[in-house]
């Protein structure tokens, strides 16, 4: 692999050295220009911040957080704010770039950025993670604004940390700014859709990959790795569609039943319990047992890295729905597809997400909002547009759907790019 311009390599098998072998191998079948390359592998700015939080005991701690915006030439950036302990600058860097291809994908005038700090927020009190969030917007604030980086919510994040970062930056500016982030509350400049959209994507798109193979909902079983803000809409949409779902996971574990889970039983249990550990309708299984167990459609929607060259000999799924971004190492990549695997790729099949975010965007700018049919119904028409094409290149390329996915993201890119010229 090529060395970044700071003369390094990440390390091999990380998101960030897996990000970049996709887009290099995107890049030879493109056949771009070496000077194309390099400004479209590297971000354009990164932001690290520590920052001290005084906690309920009245100690101070310090954190540290990160946001990285990869590429403007299309528009402001978006990407999602993370907390969780292992996030780190190279996470950070690969998942903005995954951002700048999945905007492009859906066509939708965004770049791609994301953020995070290293915290477990399950050791803080909601009062600390209010403070430790308007510490961490106010930092990050030099880079954000509505016209030039809206963030989302992400992993362990929610609708409440936006409201808490709008709220933080409307008080900087003196007035009200709803557009500076999406995925906020209703009450507050919020879009109707928005909490289901990326389940619901990952539903729209995998419905579509089993129409070209014949099938639908009622023929398929599913399992779905990751019972969070993705994995239990797109479990509940899908069943509700006629899936059977045989088995669900989170932190905690897995839960498995032959026969078919009642997802709604398991959503008042989540409820109720914060985890699925417990739930009395099926076997408890690991999170690697998920991956492997018998199914149709494997669905997952937790971490990067999931599915490895040592998992993938073992999935006996047909079609892998990637709800979650990077969850399929490149080596495993190979062997799903020369097992005949239908992979949906994560920066098609996880679009919903930010095809929601865009709508919220443009909402707010405007201070005109649209009923949830409408939403679902622009939803539909993006997402099944984007995946028909992906499908397109992929034949017309003779290349899997993941690098037909990134050929498309990166094309358009680099034709704004040329469109633009390179300042001054």
């Amino acid at each position: 692999m090529k060395p970044l311009s700071d003369g390094t390599i990440p390390p091999e098998g990380s998101v960030y050295w897996i990000a970049l072998k996709q887009f290099d191998e995107a890049a030879d079948i493109l056949n771009l220009d070496d000077g194309m390359r390099d400004l479209l592998r590297h971000p354009k700015r990164e932001l690290t911040v520590t920052f001290p939080v005084c906690m309920d005991d009245d100690s101070l701690r310090m954190f540290t957080g990160y946001r990285v915006h990869h590429n403007t030439v299309r528009g402001p950036t978006k990407g999602g704010i993370r907390y969780h302990p292992i996030v780190n600058l190279d996470e950070i860097r690969a998942l903005a770039m995954w951002m700048t291809w999945k905007c492009a994908v859906v066509n939708i005038p965004y770049g791609g950025a994301k953020g995070g700090v290293i915290v477990d927020p399950d050791e803080l009190s909601i009062h600390e993670l209010q403070r430790l969030t308007r510490r961490f917007a106010t930092e990050i604030s030099i880079l954000m604004g509505p016209e030039g980086d809206i963030p989302a919510p992400d992993v362990n994040t929610n609708q409440q940390t936006m409201a808490w970062i709008m709220d933080t930056y409307s008080m900087h500016k003196g007035y009200s700014v709803p557009a500076v982030v999406t995925g906020k509350p209703i009450e507050i400049g919020g879009s109707m859709g928005r909490l289901s959209a990326t389940g619901r994507g990952v539903m729209i798109t995998t419905r579509e990959a089993l129409k070209m193979r014949g099938k639908t909902f009622s023929d398929v079983t599913v399992a779905v790795q990751g019972f969070g803000n993705v994995g239990s809409v797109a479990a509940e949409i899908m069943s509700a569609e006629g899936a059977t779902i045989v088995a669900v996971s989170d932190a905690s574990g897995g839960i498995a039943n032959p026969k078919g889970l009642d997802i709604t039983a398991l959503k008042s249990h989540v409820v109720q319990n914060k985890l699925l550990k417990g739930f009395p309708g099926g076997d408890a299984i690991t999170n690697e047992e998920l991956l492997t167990y018998k199914c149709d459609v494997l669905a997952p929607c937790a971490l990067e890295n999931q599915i490895t060259s040592k998992i993938a000999d073992r999935v006996q799924a047909s079609f892998v729905a990637e709800g979650a971004n990077g969850p399929t190492t490149p080596e495993a990549d190979i062997i799903l597809e020369d097992k005949g695997v239908f992979i949906v790729p994560d920066i098609l099949c996880n679009a919903g997400g930010v095809t929601s975010s865009y709508f919220e965007w443009v909402q707010d700018l405007q201070s005109f909002f649209w009923t949830v049919e409408e939403i679902d119904e622009r939803l539909e028409r993006i997402l099944v547009e984007a995946f028909h094409q992906v499908m397109a290149g992929a034949e017309k390329r003779k290349v899997g759907k993941r690098m037909a996915a990134q050929c498309l993201g990166i094309k358009r890119v680099a034709d704004a790019t040329t469109a633009r010229g390179i300042y001054p």
